[in-house]
């Protein structure tokens, strides 16, 4: 094997989509709790959103994946109690829910940010100066449990913008960044925050600390798996590792030989890559992509990878947006070939389709076929008994054609 691997950019994609869970494999109905839990091990990480126009996204990297599962087996595994609690969350890359096996390479991050490191200056501040709030807070999830913030606020005035928290907000959050508290389970979308003991089971709590040096080797060897190939910053983007922390640890995973450094076609920087990579002769999947799945959410690569570029356009104002309001991208045979403008519009019973953008080299009938496949599933994970075709391009039309073909709208 020589000393620096290379592949091309074909190759490269196929990497990553492999190690992103996009292999092809069908999986058998119904989808069972060990096949989602092998996936969100696989993945580490699902990111946390709040926005709701479609499905809250953390629901959405698995139904890429896995296709028709019931989202109950993700609240169970997130939120409930025992042993179907496999997740817990944390500031993973941005809020995340991730597998229980990786808390104890979180727990340097915690510490970091009990000391007011690597967190928001504001919550940093107030950390410093907000101390007697904070035992406050602390002593009444200690007596009480599980606790929203609603329930302990003491302010008066209507709360303001995002970061006008009230003081027991800002506490709670201070706590769990510094692992004090965690998410115990969520009442509509608002955190319930309890004692670590009391949430996250013994024998996790129980495992050795590691160095700060272990848990970001740790890391980073996770991101490699998950990713396949990339760049330093790839890798580090995945847990949000400063750079700092990142360069000489990579340094450290080559050193062992436990990553090896590679180049990719087109990619100016170098790459890193698990040792024996298997590279697929193909991946032969379709799919719709949250705005936020981890295949996709370090734009730059997306960009370099599928020569794809993205951005949300949710807080763009809407005679400026160019492709629309929650707009997922469509995967198809190793491709990011089109982009589509999606609602749920739960009380008419439809999942809306507002706008399908096709890429330079657009959807052949097959692809176009798969699109309209992937949208009928979806709809009928969501629960919706009709999709709804409002879309004036000629991709509109193909679509039809493709709907008549499986079933109708």
């Amino acid at each position: 094997m020589p000393a620096t691997l290379s592949f091309t950019l074909k190759q490269a994609r196929r990497l990553a989509l492999a190690a992103q869970g996009f292999n092809g494999r069908q999986w058998p109905a119904p989808i069972k709790a060990v096949a989602l839990n092998r996936m969100i091990e696989r993945l580490g990480i699902l990111q946390i959103d709040s926005v709701n126009a479609l499905v809250r996204s953390h629901y959405l990297p698995l139904f890429s994946r896995l296709g028709h599962y019931s989202s109950d087996l993700l609240d169970q595994a997130a939120w409930s109690q025992g042993r179907r609690r496999t997740l817990f969350e944390y500031w993973g890359h941005e809020a995340s829910l991730l597998p229980l096996s990786l808390y104890p390479l979180m727990r340097w991050r915690m510490q970091r940010a009990s000391r007011g490191e690597d967190i928001y200056q504001q919550l940093a501040r107030f950390g410093r100066e907000q101390q007697d709030t904070i035992r406050r807070v602390l002593a009444s999830v200690e007596e009480q449990g599980a606790l929203g913030a609603g329930s302990l606020s003491t302010r008066r005035e209507r709360a303001g913008p995002w970061w006008d928290w009230s003081a027991e907000k800002h506490a709670l959050e201070w706590l769990f960044a510094a692992g004090e508290v965690t998410v115990a389970g969520r009442r509509g979308f608002e955190r319930l925050y309890d004692l670590p003991e009391r949430v996250i089971p013994c024998a996790i709590l129980a495992q050795s600390s590691l160095s700060e040096g272990d848990a970001q080797r740790g890391l980073l060897l996770h991101a490699a798996t998950a990713l396949g190939v990339g760049t330093e910053k790839d890798l580090r983007d995945y847990f949000r590792l400063n750079p700092a922390d990142s360069r000489p640890r990579l340094a450290e995973l080559v050193e062992a030989g436990e990553l090896l450094t590679c180049e990719v076609q087109g990619w100016r920087q170098p790459a890193y890559c698990l040792p024996e990579p298997k590279v697929p002769r193909k991946v032969a999947a379709s799919a719709l992509l949250s705005p936020f799945d981890s295949l996709i959410w370090e734009r730059s690569r997306t960009e370099r990878l599928f020569d794809f570029r993205y951005r949300l356009e949710i807080y763009t104002p809407q005679d400026k947006r160019v492709y629309g309001y929650y707009v997922l991208p469509f995967l198809h045979n190793e491709r990011i070939a089109a982009r589509v403008d999606l609602r749920a519009e739960r009380v008419a019973g439809r999942l809306a389709v507002h706008a399908v953008h096709e890429e330079e080299r657009g959807l052949d009938d097959e692809g176009v076929l798969a699109l309209a496949v992937n949208l009928r599933q979806m709809a009928d994970w969501l629960g919706l008994a009709q999709v709804q075709l409002n879309c004036p391009r000629a991709s509109a039309a193909r679509l039809r054609v493709a709907f008549s073909q499986i079933g109708g709208v």
